[in-house]
C-alpha cells in the first residue's frame, strides 16, 4: 500500500468514526426526545381529563343555579308585578276623582 493510499485510508478511518459519533449523538438525542414526549402526553393526557372533570362540574354548578335562579326570578317578579298593579289600582283611584 502507497503512502497516499495509507493517508486516505486513515482520512477515511477518520470520517467513519466521525459520522458514527454524530450517529450515536443522534440516536440519544431521540430517544431524549421520544422520552419527552411520552412525558408530555402523559401530561396532557391528565390535564385533558381533568378539563373534562372541571367541565362537567361547572354544568353541575350552572345547572344549580339556573334552578336556584329561576324560584328567586319568580318571586322577584311576583313582586314586581304586585307593585305594579298596586300602582295601577293608586292611578284609577286618582283619575276617579
Amino acid at each position: 500500500m502507497t503512502d497516499d493510499q495509507k493517508r486516505l485510508l486513515a482520512v477515511f478511518e477518520v470520517r467513519v468514526r466521525d459520522l458514527l459519533d454524530i450517529c450515536n449523538r443522534q440516536k440519544q438525542k431521540i430517544n431524549e426526545l421520544t422520552c419527552s414526549l411520552e412525558s408530555k402526553d402523559k401530561e396532557l393526557g391528565q390535564a385533558t381529563q381533568t378539563i373534562n372533570e372541571l367541565n362537567a362540574k361547572c354544568d353541575s354548578m350552572l345547572t344549580a343555579r339556573i334552578v336556584s335562579a329561576s324560584e328567586q326570578e319568580v318571586k322577584s317578579a311576583k313582586k314586581r308585578l304586585s307593585k305594579l298593579v298596586r300602582e295601577v289600582d293608586s292611578c284609577i283611584a286618582l283619575l276617579s276623582k
